[in-house]
């Protein structure tokens, strides 16, 4: 079994430049969209923090049971995701939360050897289930980059969007 510790200190930076973001970002921007169509910046950090929950309640519902209502069911009867009506300012809890969900899975599924189950034969991280943690990092990475894009077409000038790069400082530690 290999070490994860190199693979966890970058997952818990993912989640600090994530909370660096949403902490620059202003209210008006969780509202911003491309104008055709797009996510909102709002939608965009709700499909991150969703991304978690979905993927555990398909591979380890124990594990996905703390992010989740078990008194609101969905029109499938699943429980609903804890932060469904959560305001905006919410959502780094709400990632924080996933983030401990995903961490505390993938290490159960090691301890035991038993690999997550694969409800929909879509393949669930067979060869280690920490990959997990690595497709959330290179997932969030996506959204982050569609988010930055919304709030410079959104008007922030150059040097705001400037003064965003320190993010990248946490990766360079």
């Amino acid at each position: 079994m290999t070490d994860l510790t190199l693979l966890l200190e970058a997952f818990r930076r993912n989640a600090r430049v994530n909370d660096t973001l949403i902490a620059a970002l202003t209210p008006e921007e969780f509202a911003l969209t491309d104008g055709r169509g797009g996510w909102t910046v709002e939608r965009h950090l709700r499909h991150m923090a969703t991304f978690r929950v979905g993927w555990l309640w398909n591979m380890s519902r124990d594990h996905a049971m703390p992010l989740l209502n078990p008194d609101e069911l969905d029109a499938d009867g699943d429980p609903q995701w804890r932060w469904a009506n959560a305001p905006a300012t919410s959502l780094p809890e709400a990632l924080a939360a996933g983030d401990a969900a995903a961490i505390t899975a993938v290490e159960a599924h090691r301890a035991s050897g038993e690999p997550f189950a694969d409800p929909w034969n879509e393949g669930t991280y067979r060869s280690d289930p920490a990959h997990f943690l690595m497709h959330t990092i290179v997932h969030d990475s996506h959204h982050r980059g569609q988010i930055l894009s919304l709030i410079r077409q959104g008007g922030r000038t150059p040097e705001q969007m400037d003064a965003l790069d320190s993010h990248w400082a946490i990766w360079r530690e």
